[in-house]
């Protein structure tokens, strides 16, 4: 028999008998082998297990191969992919590889092809490793440099560590890495943005419920701090979370043990709590909205990404890097911006940072007909970002806004009135005028 490289298969397919076989066929060969009979099933692999390489049915119930590929690419990107089906044909093989699959390949399968398939895409994959931890920081700057060494000494601990910077500048790529770099990196990743779901929601996101805690709790389920058991959490936007779940995830903290809701059972935990927020937290404790112990807890070690124009020598670096991402994953043949669009990148203002500059690149492969994309096409990109959407938070930052400035113009500006139509206390009405810098005084007439 061959000595293969050793690595960990994912299979899926609906028909068990099949995958049964083919399952054996392969741990025979000396793989590792775990089996799912649903793309919903694989992606909950993914999540908990290190795998090295996916094989699926291209059509299946539910959620076919390439959906479930491109999934596995916002879950894993990079993550090789070889699609079998039944029912091949020239348009499905071009559709597939075009999409970034590594493999496409027909049933009957032929054993030395797949297992060629198999070896070819295990020897150009990149491990997850500590070696490996900063592929996703691209960086010539001085400040970014000593950012990322930071980073990698701090990974080693397990210390809470808060990361500052503007949104869209990168805070959870930065915190995967540092996840990456640390002895955690087998165990699970899991980010939770607590800005963008209301205060029950979250709290039972975070900290899981027992059966009837609430209306619609038919069953159990636990939270995503029970599921990053052994890994790290994520919490982004940790500055606009409630006060009222501030209490018990600082709790959670200081005791290692978490509570599901409508439960009276404590249940130990094992994770690492990485935060994150573009907020000024300070000036949140000084209006009661972030409670001083909890801060204190998290800001173990402070982590401070600047906004994109702050590192402008980053932009060709990371233009470039984020087009063949793109690219490969849509138009194989783009490989490059011209002289006038890269300089047209440079001096923009980017007001919505890294973030804004992946959704310019995305616009620009998606227009582009020719191999170079040209400076109209970044012009035109940047237009479109100017009208583009805003983020869950900050759609509903602005409403929160518009809302308070509208009702205390019609109460002019008498507070009492004010919080009385809008259904809150006086105390609470006066943080959130606090929150969007709103004076009443400039609402008397």
């Amino acid at each position: 028999m061959i000595q293969r490289k050793p690595a960990k298969l994912l299979l899926v397919d609906d028909d068990p008998s099949l995958l049964k076989l083919l399952g054996m066929r392969l741990a025979s060969e000396g793989f590792n082998v775990c089996t799912a009979e649903s793309g919903a099933e694989a992606l909950r692999i993914l999540a908990r297990d290190q795998i090295d390489l996916v094989i699926s049915d291209l059509y299946m119930d539910e959620m076919d191969g390439l959906t479930l590929f491109g999934e596995i690419q916002k879950l894993v990107p990079g993550m090789p992919v070889i699609i079998i089906t039944a029912h091949g044909s020239i348009p499905d093989a071009v559709s597939a590889t075009q999409q970034g699959v590594f493999s496409f390949l027909t049933k009957p399968v032929d054993r030395e092809a797949l297992y060629k398939a198999i070896d070819k895409a295990l020897a150009i994959k990149t491990p997850a490793s500590h070696e490996s931890w900063s592929d996703q920081l691209v960086t010539r700057s001085p400040i970014m440099t000593r950012l990322f060494e930071q980073a990698k000494m701090v990974a080693q601990s397990d210390v809470s560590i808060l990361i500052n910077g503007p949104s869209g500048s990168g805070k959870e790529v930065l915190a995967k890495a540092i996840h990456q770099a640390s002895p955690r990196s087998y165990k699970p990743f899991i980010a939770i943005n607590c800005g963008a779901l209301p205060e029950q929601l979250l709290e039972s996101e975070l900290f899981g419920h027992a059966k009837g805690a609430f209306t619609g709790a038919v069953s159990n389920r636990i939270g995503l701090i029970q599921a990053a058991a052994g890994g790290t959490l994520f919490l982004d936007e940790i500055g606009d979370m409630p006060l009222s779940l501030q209490v018990k995830l600082l709790r959670v903290l200081q005791e290692r043990k978490v509570r599901p809701l409508g439960s009276n059972n404590d249940i130990n935990i094992d994770v690492r709590i990485i935060s994150a927020t573009h907020r000024d937290l300070p000036k949140a404790m000084e209006r009661d909205e972030f409670r001083e112990d909890l801060y204190y807890r998290l800001n173990v070690v402070n982590l401070k990404l600047p906004a994109l124009n702050e590192r402008a020598e980053d932009i060709p670096l990371l233009a470039d890097s984020l087009l063949r991402q793109v690219a490969n994953r849509h138009k194989p043949f783009v490989h490059s911006f011209s002289n006038e669009a890269m300089k047209r990148l440079t001096v923009a203002s980017w007001p919505g940072n890294v973030r804004q500059l992946v959704n310019v690149i995305e616009q620009c492969v998606a227009l582009t007909t020719t191999p170079v994309i040209n400076e109209s096409l970044v012009e035109q990109a940047l237009e479109g970002e100017n009208t583009a959407l805003p983020t869950f938070a900050e759609a509903r930052s602005l409403f929160e806004l518009n809302y308070l400035r509208k009702l205390l113009h019609i109460t002019k500006g008498n507070v009492t009135h004010a919080a009385r139509m809008a259904g809150r206390n006086r105390t609470e009405f006066y943080k959130l005028l606090a929150r969007h810098q709103l004076d009443p005084n400039d609402f008397k007439e």
